[in-house]
């Protein structure tokens, strides 16, 4: 009777957070700088470590407290009832959260399936594509994320073919951004597939998705689009973009538990993917990766972060990130002695952006800005290599910050430029 009293009790809980949605939900077209709206949003997550303003979001993203809480629920209920919900009546729930995933990406709930993050998502689709003959080529960009870039490069000796590497033009554009791959397509006329990233996790950059992906079916060559930022940072479609092949991640800007990602491929293409090693023979997505026993319970939390994330809307969401990001980005933007690494075009660019000091291009030099801005400033960030022109400093905010956060960035920011140049 007590261990009912008390799951009656913690099951009251739950659902009475939810409600907590109802004061952001339905705000079709909240301001970016509504502070009283956006206070509400910043009200359903846990606050960070206090007197430090975190912009280091990028990582993962922190649950909101209703997530976190259903989170505990799932985990109470598969520690207590072990296999008796996980060989039975959890089959029908995973069903229902990956159509749920299914409804937010706008494909087929057969065209996708959970792996434990984006990178592994892409894994499989760069090591599993089987199109490629000895003798082609594969292509992928100075921006691409490190692990993925080293699966490419993998696929000399996994698949005998010859992998080019390219520099995206900085600062960019979106003419010279599509110039660069059209180049490269040209140059290397044996490119059968290409690695695209949605949006960089070193400088926040969004290239043109629809125009490259088009770009390189005329050139014989298919996209495998790198997700792991953009969901739910950006509004897109998969199909509207023309892709075929993409790998996102759940517990970054949709802010599951971590270690939650989907791998989609297209109804018609998934036989374009070896089937895991792991896996008996079939044509079904959910052969091609074989993650073993997974966190169930992470699982089915994504269902609840989908209802957040719904709550306050994917153009809220991008409006009020491109919002924190414009209000730094700009007012640097032109200042001698500092380079803002992604353009002010709304269609390049979401929440994150990094920055570099003039001819301070190293990650020893940048990961002392970043630790100077953490000591004198309490300003959170990380460095990133990668861009051809040298390291810098990346800035990821999210929805536990306020103008005035960026307000003390763009001060900090100002007074390592001005030090820097004295």
């Amino acid at each position: 009777m007590a261990d009912d009293l008390s799951r009656r009790g913690f099951l009251g809980t739950v659902a009475a957070v939810p409600a907590g949605l109802a004061l952001v939900a339905n705000a079709q077209a909240a301001s970016p700088d509504d502070a009283h709206y956006w206070g509400r949003v910043k009200d359903l997550f846990d606050a960070p470590p206090a007197d430090v303003i975190q912009l280091e979001n990028g990582h993962f993203g922190a649950m909101a407290r209703s997530v976190r809480i259903a989170y505990a629920a799932h985990v109470e209920r598969v520690n207590r009832e072990t296999t008796l919900y996980t060989r039975g009546a959890i089959g029908q729930d995973l069903r229902a959260v990956r159509l749920k995933v299914a409804t937010l990406l706008g494909v087929d709930p057969a065209e996708i399936a959970f792996t434990r993050g984006g990178t592994e998502s892409m894994q499989t689709l760069i090591l599993g594509y089987n199109r490629l003959r000895p003798g082609d080529a594969v292509l992928y960009a100075d921006l691409d994320y490190d692990s993925m870039q080293t699966a490419m490069e993998s696929l000399a000796r996994r698949r005998g073919v010859r992998v080019v590497k390219i520099a995206l033009p900085e600062p960019a554009s979106r003419d010279a951004i599509i110039d660069a791959y059209a180049q490269a397509l040209t140059a290397n006329p044996d490119v059968r597939m290409v690695l695209l990233t949605h949006l960089s996790h070193r400088t926040g950059l969004i290239p043109p998705v629809a125009d490259i992906t088009a770009l390189a079916r005329e050139h014989k060559a298919d996209v495998l689009l790198d997700c792991g930022h953009a969901l739910g940072q950006t509004a897109f479609s998969l199909r509207g973009m023309g892709v075929d092949f993409a790998g996102l991640n759940l517990h970054k800007w949709i802010g599951s538990p971590l270690g939650v990602g989907v791998v989609y491929i297209r109804r018609d293409r998934i036989g374009d993917i070896d089937v895991s090693p792991l896996e008996a023979p079939s044509d079904a997505i959910d052969a091609r990766i074989h993650t073993g026993t997974v966190n169930f319970a992470a699982l089915l939390a994504v269902s609840d972060a989908i209802d957040v994330h719904d709550a306050i809307g994917v153009a809220n969401k991008a409006a009020r990130l491109r919002y924190l990001r414009d209000r730094w980005a700009k007012a640097l933007r032109g200042r001698p002695g500092i380079e803002i690494l992604t353009p002010d075009d709304p269609a390049m660019h979401a929440g994150i952006t990094s920055f570099r000091l003039t001819g301070v291009t190293t990650m020893a030099a940048n990961a002392a800005l970043r630790k100077t801005l953490f000591d004198r400033w309490k300003i959170f960030t990380i460095e990133r290599d990668g861009p051809r022109r040298g390291a810098c400093v990346r800035v990821a905010p999210s929805f536990i910050n306020t103008p005035d956060h960026i307000d003390r960035l763009i001060v900090a920011v100002d007074a390592l430029r001005t030090s820097q140049r004295a």
